[in-house]
C-alpha cells in the first residue's frame, strides 16, 4: 500500500516566516486536525477522516500535509503551554535527522525471528507476541540512546504481556536462553507453590546504547491485569528520585508500554496519568507507548473506546500525543527521539501511539479468523516488518542475516533444554541486602518502647510552631493538649502516638512518607500534621523540624483515587524499604476500590515474584451506625489472602499499641506489608488512650492480656473497638468473673501467645469470640477453628451479627439495637 511518508523536506526556517501570513493560517489548520487526516494504520483498515478545516489546494497545503498527515499524526494544539506547542512544531516542521538504518533492519529482524523460534519450538504456548507492532523494538533504541545523551542512567518500565518477552531479550537485555527455559519449565520444583509465568515476570538488564552510554533497565513485574503495573512503576520511579535528590528526575525514567484497549479502557491509567504534576507523586514526566494492535482480545476499536483514538484519553493533559504508523520504521524512530527531548524539555508525560497489527490470536492459541476474518486474511498475506523495511532502504542480502540470527536463537533454544535449574532474571539493589522474606522466626523481634524522656523530647518539636506563625484557635488548643500528652500530665491518644512514632522514627533516621485521601488534616480531625496559619495559608510540618540531622517525612493528600494510590505506595516501598510507607484509605472499605493491587501485588508479591514490601495499609474500621459504606474494612478478605506468612493483619486497641506497631514495622528487618484496621470513635476516646509509662513497653502485644479478672469463668476474646464496649458492659454488669482479651494480632496467627493467656485463666469453661461484623464477615470464619484447637475440652463459642449480604444496617437506631444485643449476649450466652 504506498503512503504519505512523514516529510524531511521541509526546511528548518520555515516556522519562521511571518505568523500571519497565508501559509501559517494554512499551517494552523494542519497543526490541529491533520492528524485526522494522517495515514496510520498499516493495514488501511482504519481510514482517514476528513476535515472540513483543512484546505487541500496549493504549495502550503501540500507542505502541511507532507508532515501532518503522513505516517505521524501529531495532536499537540490542546498544550496550553504556547513555548511547548511551538517546540513541537519546530520538530516536526524541521529538517528530520537521519537513521541508522541498519541497526533499525536488525532490531527488527532479531525481534521478528525471536517470536518464530518461539512459535517453532513451542507451538500452542502462550508467548503474546510482539509480532505487529515489533517496531516497538527500534522505538525503545531510540529512546534510550536519546536519554543516555540526557544522562539517564536508569529505565524504569512498566508493561502487561504483550511483547514482554521480546522486551526481556532485547531491551532487558537477558540472554534469550534465560526466556527459552521459561518455556522449558526447567526445575519445577523449585517454583512448587509459588511463582508465575514467564510473560509476567520482571528483569533487569544493561543497555549500552549507540552513542556507548549505558542505561540499567528496571522492568516490573506485573500481574495479567494489564495496566495495574502502572502506578506501581511511578511510585518506583518516584522512591528512586527521592533517594538521590533533584538530580533523580534526570537518572530516572518512567516509561510505561499500555495496550490500546486497556489504556483507552481501564481506569488505573487516567488515575495514573492525573500523578503527572502533584507534587506528592510526579516523577518528571513518563514516557507513554501504546503498542496498539487495534484490537483487544476480540473487540474491535470502535466497540472499545468512544474517541476516535484511544490513546485521546490522555487529551486531559496539557501533553502531546504522537500517533505513527508502526510500518514507517523510520518515523517511528524519529518520534522517540522527539518524545524523550520533550519529556527532559518540559519535564511532563508524552504519548507516543505506535499503531500497528497484531498477526496471531490473542495469545496464540486463539483462532481469530472466527471473529475478524477479513482482517486476519490481510494480516496473512501481510509480510513482517524487516521484510518491508529492508526493501524500502534497499537492503537486498537481508537473508544472510536473518539466517544468522535465527542460527543465533535456535543455539540458546537448545542450551536452555539442557539447563537443570530456573534462571533468576533480576538483580535486586543493595538497599534490599538487609531485608529477610520468609516465614516469621522469633529472633526478627526488636525493641520498640521508649523512655518518657525520649518522648518528651519529641513531643516539643512536635507541639511548637514559629513565634510568628498565625496559627488556628482550635488547633492551637489541640497542640497544648498533645503538649500535656508529651510529658504525661494527659493520656495520649491514637494522633498523638502516631505523631510521637513517627518522629522517633525519621530521628532516628528512618523516612516516613503517608499519602491518602485528606490524610493530612486525617478524615476523622486526628491528624493534624500540617499547620496552616490562618492569615497567608504558609505550611508548617512539625514533623519536618524534629532534629538538625533527621530523615525525611512527608505526608500527603492524594488524588480521589484508591487503586492508583496504593499501587504508587506499594511501588515505592519496593525501592525504599527503609523507610515506613503507609497509605490510608479515607474510610477502610474504600480499600475495595484498590482490590486488585492487594490481591496481586501485596498479597502475592513475595510468593510470585519474591519481592518483598513494607508497605502499611490504614484501614478504618468500627460499627458505628454509619451504614454499610463506612462500617467495615472488610477483614474477612484480608485473613482469606494470608498465607505463608505473606503479610500482618492487626487491629490496634489503645493508641501505644498502635505506637509500637508502627515502629516495629519500621526498625525489623523482617519485611512484610502490614494491614491495620485503625479506629474512629475510639481515636480520642479515654478508653483506648493510654498513659505515657506504656509506650516504654519493649514490644508490641499481639495478644492483649485481662489484668483486672484473675478468676474467670468465661474468656471474651475480641479485637477492636467492641473489646472496650465490653469491658464498658462488664463495669455496668460489676462482673467480675468475666475476661476480656484482645486479639491485636490476627495473622499472623499468635497461637503461643493467645495459648499462654488462655492458661492464665484455666477456670474459665466458656471461650467467647465476640465480633460486630456479621457471621459471613470478619474475624470468626479465621479464628473459631484455630481458637478450637488451643481450646482444648473448654466450650467455644460465637456473639456476632447475623449473616448478611451487606456490612451493616443503613439505621441509626437499628445499629444501636443491635449492639446492645450483642453486648447482652457476649454475657449471656
Amino acid at each position: 500500500m504506498a503512503r504519505m511518508k512523514t516529510g524531511t523536506q521541509t526546511s528548518s526556517t520555515a516556522v519562521l516566516d511571518p505568523p500571519n501570513g497565508e501559509r501559517e493560517r494554512v499551517f494552523d489548520a494542519y497543526r490541529r486536525w491533520g492528524y485526522l487526516e494522517a495515514d496510520l494504520d498499516p493495514l488501511g483498515f482504519i481510514r482517514s477522516v476528513p476535515h472540513s478545516d483543512l484546505p487541500t489546494e496549493g504549495e502550503f497545503a501540500q507542505e502541511a500535509r507532507r508532515v501532518y498527515c503522513g505516517t505521524v499524526g501529531a495532536e499537540f494544539m490542546h498544550i496550553t503551554d504556547p513555548a511547548r506547542r511551538r517546540w513541537i512544531q519546530e520538530r516536526l516542521e524541521g529538517t528530520q535527522p537521519a537513521v541508522d538504518q541498519q541497526r533499525a533492519l536488525e532490531l527488527l529482524i532479531r525481534a521478528e525471528l525471536f517470536e518464530q523460534v518461539l512459535q517453532q519450538r513451542y507451538l500452542g504456548n502462550k508467548r503474546f507476541s510482539l509480532e505487529g507492532v515489533t517496531a516497538l523494538i527500534p522505538l525503545m533504541d531510540e529512546i534510550l540512546d536519546a536519554a543516555g545523551q540526557q544522562g539517564a542512567g536508569e529505565l524504569v518500565m512498566g508493561m502487561s504481556h504483550r511483547g514482554r518477552l521480546n522486551v526481556i531479550v532485547h531491551v532487558a537485555k537477558r540472554a534469550p536462553e534465560e526466556v527459552f527455559a521459561g518455556f522449558e519449565d526447567v526445575d519445577p520444583r523449585s517454583v512448587l507453590g509459588s511463582g508465575d509465568v514467564k510473560y509476567h515476570m520482571g528483569a533487569t538488564g544493561e543497555y549500552v546504547t549507540r552513542s556507548g552510554a549505558k542505561v540499567h533497565i528496571h522492568l516490573v513485574s506485573n500481574p495479567s491485569h494489564l495496566e495495574a503495573v502502572d502506578p506501581v512503576t511511578i511510585g518506583r520511579t518516584r522512591a528512586k528520585h527521592d533517594r538521590v535528590g533533584e538530580v533523580g528526575r534526570k537518572k530516572y525514567l518512567p516509561l510505561l508500554v499500555h495496550g490500546d484497549a486497556a489504556f483507552a479502557g481501564q481506569g488505573i491509567v487516567a488515575e495514573t496519568l492525573n500523578f503527572a504534576d502533584l507534587p506528592g507523586y510526579t516523577v518528571g514526566g513518563t514516557i507513554h507507548i501504546i503498542a496498539n494492535n487495534l484490537i483487544g482480545f476480540t473487540t474491535v476499536p470502535r466497540e472499545s473506546h468512544s474517541s476516535r483514538f484511544s490513546a485521546q484519553l490522555a487529551r486531559r493533559q496539557s501533553i502531546p500525543i504522537f500517533h505513527v504508523n508502526g510500518e514507517d520504521v523510520d518515523a517511528v524512530i524519529r518520534v522517540g527521539r522527539i518524545a524523550l527531548d520533550y519529556r527532559y524539555a518540559f519535564g511532563t508525560d508524552v504519548v507516543v501511539d505506535l499503531m500497528g497489527y497484531r498477526r496471531h490470536g490473542h495469545s496464540e492459541v486463539d483462532d481469530p479468523t472466527i471473529t475478524q476474518p477479513l482482517l486476519y486474511k490481510a494480516i496473512k498475506e501481510h509480510p513482517p516488518l524487516w521484510e518491508i523495511y529492508a526493501e524500502d532502504i534497499g537492503v537486498e542480502d537481508a537473508q544472510t542475516q536473518v539466517q544468522a540470527i535465527r542460527a543465533e536463537f535456535e543455539a540458546e533454544q537448545k542450551r536452555a533444554s539442557s539447563l537443570t535449574k530456573k534462571p533468576t532474571l533480576r538483580d535486586l539493589p543493595s538497599y534490599w541486602d538487609q531485608y529477610i522474606g520468609g516465614r516469621y522466626k522469633p529472633e526478627y523481634e526488636v525493641e520498640t518502647g521508649l523512655a518518657a524522656e525520649a518522648l518528651h523530647e519529641i513531643a516539643e518539636p512536635l507541639t511548637t510552631y514559629p513565634a510568628d506563625f498565625h496559627i488556628h484557635p482550635k488547633v492551637k488548643k489541640l497542640l497544648e493538649q498533645r503538649a500535656e500528652m508529651g510529658t504525661g500530665k494527659r493520656v495520649v491518644d491514637y494522633g498523638m502516638a502516631e505523631a510521637m512514632a513517627f518522629g522517633s522514627l525519621v530521628k532516628a533516621g528512618v523516612p516516613v512518607r503517608l499519602s491518602g485521601q485528606d490524610s493530612r488534616r486525617g478524615t476523622f480531625n486526628q491528624r493534624h500534621s500540617v499547620l496552616l496559619d490562618i492569615e497567608n495559608e504558609q505550611e508548617y510540618m512539625p514533623l519536618q523540624h524534629i532534629s538538625a540531622d533527621q530523615a525525611r517525612c512527608e505526608i500527603y493528600n492524594s488524588t480521589l483515587s484508591e487503586a492508583g494510590v496504593l499501587g504508587f505506595e506499594y511501588g515505592y516501598s519496593r525501592d525504599y524499604p527503609e523507610a515506613l510507607v503507609l497509605w490510608e484509605a479515607q474510610f477502610g472499605d474504600f480499600a475495595n476500590v484498590a482490590q486488585a493491587v492487594i490481591d496481586q501485588f501485596i498479597s502475592a508479591g513475595e510468593d510470585k515474584w519474591k519481592l518483598l514490601s513494607g508497605v502499611v495499609l490504614l484501614l478504618p474500621h468500627g460499627y458505628e451506625g454509619q451504614g454499610p459504606e463506612h462500617s467495615s474494612a472488610r477483614i474477612e478478605r484480608f485473613l482469606q489472602l494470608a498465607a505463608r506468612d505473606n503479610f500482618q493483619i492487626c487491629q490496634p486497641s489503645n493508641a501505644a499499641q498502635y505506637f509500637h506497631l508502627l515502629r516495629r514495622q519500621a526498625l525489623r528487618k523482617w519485611r512484610k506489608p502490614l494491614i491495620v484496621f485503625t479506629p474512629k470513635s475510639m481515636l480520642r476516646h479515654p478508653d483506648a488512650s493510654s498513659p505515657i509509662e506504656d509506650f516504654a513497653h519493649p514490644h508490641f502485644l499481639n495478644v492483649l492480656p485481662d489484668t483486672e479478672v484473675s478468676h474467670a469463668t468465661r474468656v471474651l476474646l475480641c479485637t477492636g473497638k467492641i473489646g472496650h464496649e465490653l469491658r464498658d458492659e462488664r463495669k455496668k454488669r460489676k462482673d467480675d468473673s468475666t475476661a476480656i482479651v484482645f486479639l491485636e494480632q490476627m495473622y499472623p496467627f499468635p497461637e503461643e501467645e493467645l495459648s499462654k493467656e488462655l492458661e492464665r485463666h484455666a477456670s474459665a469453661r466458656d471461650i467467647v469470640w465476640v465480633q460486630e461484623e456479621p457471621a459471613n464477615m470478619g474475624a470468626m470464619p479465621y479464628v473459631l477453628p484455630r481458637l478450637r484447637h488451643l481450646a482444648g475440652e473448654r466450650h467455644v463459642l460465637s456473639v456476632k451479627r447475623s449473616a448478611s449480604a451487606s456490612p451493616s444496617t443503613g439505621s441509626a437506631k437499628a445499629h444501636e439495637m443491635e449492639q446492645k444485643t450483642l453486648l447482652s449476649l457476649a454475657f449471656s450466652t
